[in-house]
């Protein structure tokens, strides 16, 4: 009964939360990217079938207020990333050492943080994909619907009546501009909606925690690693970008979500390579407030994390913290 009712009431408050973007303003913006966080705190604190319940009732209720579209809007946006991330977040099984020494009470081995960032790197990259099919089967077509509605969004902010020619204050050459923005915009939108997943995630799971009903403990997220074959794939889907076509935008979609991913990495490695440190306080601080401000000091972290692929750089500095007090004695 407890996880059924908290399903409904996460559902009821993730739609509330994915229908204030029909209100037009700024703060809707911002509401409706939080609106995973219910239906997450409902997963990995209760249940994934009270998650699931939430998805039935917040679609129900969206589909009855607003219609279909709006049904599945927050289904695919909202429900099934938030009801796998919470499931695969709550995953676990029997530690391979504990099975071999047929333990009594075998350690538990947690679903690990460096696959999660990988999921919400995937599905953010998926949300983006399949929404390809509304603008155009082809990079022509794809090109084109997705110039008329970037052409319509700023005519709506401009002001500009249909039968005349769109004009933005300070620019020459709007056309150019349009170009450009749809362009960036498949990748963009990649990037946020990776960054959504990571972030929802996150604010769930310390929120569950703090209330103490997080089942699972909280892992050391400056330890989490992708596998092998996470950065072959994103070799792959740089590769791909230079084919052309909309195979290459579809490529620029899948590399942009893995670079936040490794981006998130390059995070995990400065946490802990600085761990120990008298600076570290304004070490972290000032790459995190230069990212928010700036944005582009994420490339540095992305490559961060490639060389810490290949070079292990966690690993070396814990090698070499360890050998000086050695050297010193």
């Amino acid at each position: 009964m407890q996880n059924g009712l908290i399903g409904l009431g996460s559902g009821a408050a993730s739609a509330l939360l994915f229908a204030s973007l029909t209100s037009g303003s700024y703060l809707s913006i911002a509401l409706f990217y939080l609106a995973s966080l219910p239906l997450m705190i409902a997963g990995l604190g209760w249940s994934h079938w009270s998650a699931l319940l939430g998805i039935v009732a917040g679609s129900a209720l969206l589909a009855v207020m607003f219609g279909i579209t709006f049904f599945i809007g927050f289904v695919a946006v909202v429900g099934a990333p938030s009801w796998w991330l919470s499931r695969l977040a709550m995953l676990a099984r029997s530690a391979p050492a504990a099975l071999e020494s047929n333990l009594t009470e075998p350690s538990v081995e947690w679903f690990p943080p460096g696959m999660l960032v990988l999921w919400c790197a995937l599905l953010g990259a998926a949300l983006v994909l399949v929404a390809f099919p509304l603008f155009g089967l082809d990079s022509a077509s794809f090109h084109a619907g997705l110039t008329r509605m970037i052409t319509q969004m700023l005519r709506i902010e401009a002001g500009t009546p249909a039968g005349e020619p769109l004009s933005v204050p300070g620019i020459n050459n709007v056309q150019r501009m349009v170009d450009v923005l749809a362009a960036i915009v498949p990748p963009s939108a990649a990037i946020l909606a990776t960054m959504i997943n990571l972030i929802n995630l996150w604010l769930a799971g310390r929120v569950v925690k703090f209330s103490g009903r997080l089942m699972r403990p909280w892992p050391p997220l400056s330890a989490m690693a992708f596998p092998a074959w996470v950065v072959l794939l994103l070799a792959a889907a740089v590769g791909v970008t230079f084919a052309g076509g909309l195979a290459a935008i579809a490529a620029t979609v899948a590399a942009a979500s893995l670079t936040v991913a490794y981006a998130v990495l390059g995070f995990a490695v400065l946490h802990e390579i600085t761990r120990g440190l008298d600076s570290r306080p304004f070490v972290l601080g000032g790459v995190y407030a230069s990212v928010l401000v700036f944005g582009w000091p994420m490339l540095l972290l992305f490559l961060l994390g490639i060389a810490e692929t290949g070079a292990h750089i966690r690993a070396r500095v814990a090698a070499r913290q360890t050998a000086s007090p050695k050297r010193s004695t």
